[in-house]
């Protein structure tokens, strides 16, 4: 058990907390494989790079992906008083989401199962 006042441990735990702007995309339709070949392809560059690749990559994932960095960009010129040109891609990952489970009637009454995955993604950005 954690020792000292609630406040205190709350305190501590605001400390420690990671001040660098990011957007996360929950419940996305896109499965995580299918989204990291797509952050793979922007991670560690810089902003305007990183549109150019996501607005030119034929994928479906890139169209959302596209949408939350200009999403996290605005919180970081709004909330953190930063520049979108001294910005890039310090992190970016999508983890699993729930699953959506449906069944596909096959021959001879049988049925298959189909997943529709999701996934979460989140972009943090950093200055230079």
């Amino acid at each position: 058990m954690a020792k000292g006042h609630r406040s205190k441990i709350k305190r501590e735990r605001n400390e420690k907390k990671d001040t660098r702007p990011s957007a996360k995309l929950s419940y996305a339709r896109v499965s995580v494989q299918k989204a990291c070949f797509v952050l793979d392809a922007i991670r560690g560059k810089d902003v305007r790079t990183a549109l150019a690749i996501l607005a030119y990559n034929p994928r479906y994932a890139s169209s959302l992906l596209e949408k939350l960095l200009k999403s996290a960009v605005a919180n970081a010129e709004n909330n953190n008083g930063m520049k979108a040109e001294n910005l890039y891609i310090a992190e970016c990952y999508a983890n699993k989401g729930p699953t959506m489970k449906r069944i596909r009637p096959r021959a001879q009454g049988r049925a298959y199962r189909i997943e529709k995955r999701m996934s979460h993604i989140t972009i943090v950005l950093d200055e230079k």
